[in-house]
C-alpha cells in the first residue's frame, strides 16, 4: 500500500464559523488552528497547505479564565529605542479583540511561509456579522 501525499492542486477546502461566545480563548484557538492545518482530514499532508477557512465570530465574547485579563501581557515593539508597547489582555479584549484571537491562533500556525498562506484562511470577526454567507460556512463546534 502506498502513502497518499496530497497535492496543492487537488485540495478540496471547505468553510467552517466557529462562535466564540462564552468558550475560552485556547480552546477556540487550538480548534481553528487544527483545521487550519487540515490535521482534521484524512488527506493531511505536513508540507502542503491542505487546511479549510475558518470564521471566528463573537470574538470581544471569548473568556479568559483565572487572573489572566489582569496578569496576561502582549508586547509590541516599533524597532525604535523605547519603543516596547504593553497591553493587558482586558485592553486587548476590550479594543483589540480580532487582533487577540489572530496572535492565539497563528501563534499555533508554522512559523514559515506555509504558516503564513494558512494564517490567510482566517477570518476573525467582534460580533455575529459576518460577510461569508454566500460560502455558506459550517458551523463547527468547539467543546
Amino acid at each position: 500500500m502506498k502513502t497518499f501525499m496530497q497535492k496543492k492542486e487537488t485540495v478540496e477546502r471547505k468553510w467552517y464559523v466557529i462562535d466564540a461566545e462564552g468558550k475560552t480563548l485556547g480552546r477556540v484557538a487550538t480548534k481553528a488552528a487544527h483545521v487550519l492545518r487540515g490535521k482534521h482530514k484524512v488527506t493531511y499532508t505536513p508540507y502542503v497547505d491542505c487546511g479549510d477557512y475558518v470564521i471566528v465570530i463573537n470574538a470581544d465574547k471569548v473568556v479568559l479564565t483565572g487572573n489572566k485579563l489582569v496578569d496576561k501581557k502582549y508586547y509590541n515593539h516599533s524597532g525604535f529605542p523605547g519603543g516596547l508597547r504593553e497591553r493587558t489582555a482586558k485592553e486587548m479584549i476590550e479594543n483589540y479583540p480580532e487582533e487577540m484571537l489572530e496572535r492565539a491562533i497563528k501563534g499555533m500556525l508554522p512559523h514559515n511561509r506555509l504558516g503564513r498562506a494558512m494564517g490567510k484562511k482566517l477570518f476573525v470577526y467582534r460580533d455575529a456579522n459576518h460577510k461569508h454567507e454566500a460560502q455558506k460556512p459550517e458551523a463547527l463546534n468547539v467543546d
